[in-house]
This record gives C-alpha cells, structure tokens and sequence, in this order.
C-alpha cells in the first residue's frame, strides 16, 4: 500500500493528497502529530534520501529551536533523534510507494505522475 507521511495541516502536504485524490492514487495517511514517527521507516528514508535531505531545515519549527539544539545536528544519528523529538521538522511529505524499495521527500508533481504512472 501507498503511505502519505506528514501532517494535515501542512500546505504541501494538503497539495499532495489533492494530486493523489485527484489522479486516483489509493494510499493510506500517517498523521506524525497523532501516530508519531515510525522509526523503522526513519532509518529507511535517512539512509536512502539522507539526513540533509529529510531534516527540513527552512521551516518555522527549525527557526524555533533553540541555537545548541540547531548546532547539535551534525550528523545522521543527531539528526535522527532531533527528528523523532520534533517531527515537525520533517520535510513533508514523504511518500512511500507501493511496490518501491525508496521513499520520495517532499512533493514533485512530475515525479510523482511517473512514480504512481498518472498524469502530471
């Protein structure tokens, strides 16, 4: 089954779930505000985007830390844990394919539209 990551009230993430109900892609919604981050699938994504990648450093949640927090994240084990105490600071969504060994980060249309084989 197709998993959307993220949280509801993110824009990207709205736009992302209009483009998967608007070409018919079936997937199922992980909610990191209410589920939590699934650390298995954490590793997962760390190891086949990377850290820099998946560490959404641009957001307001990032800009709220506080500066030894920010200057702790060096590396993808620091990264991990600042990631599962602040889920927010994901960079949404991520996308887990059916049937594909590695997650998308972020929402790319045309990507999407040759990943899910719909139309961009």
């Amino acid at each position: 089954m197709t998993t959307l990551y993220g949280i509801p009230n993110c824009d990207t993430v709205k736009r992302a779930r209009a483009w998967l109900d608007d070409n018919g892609v079936a997937y199922t919604f992980h909610d990191f505000k209410k589920q939590g981050v699934p650390e298995a699938e954490l590793d997962r994504w760390l190891a086949s985007a990377g850290w820099e990648t998946v560490l959404n450093r641009r957001g307001t949640m990032w800009r709220r830390l506080d500066e030894a927090t920010r200057a702790g994240v060096t590396d993808m084990a620091s990264a991990r844990q600042t990631l599962i105490e602040h889920p927010s600071l994901i960079k949404r969504p991520v996308m887990e394919w059916s049937g594909r060994p590695d997650a998308t980060v972020g929402f790319d249309p045309q990507a999407w539209a040759q990943l899910a084989g719909a139309k961009a």
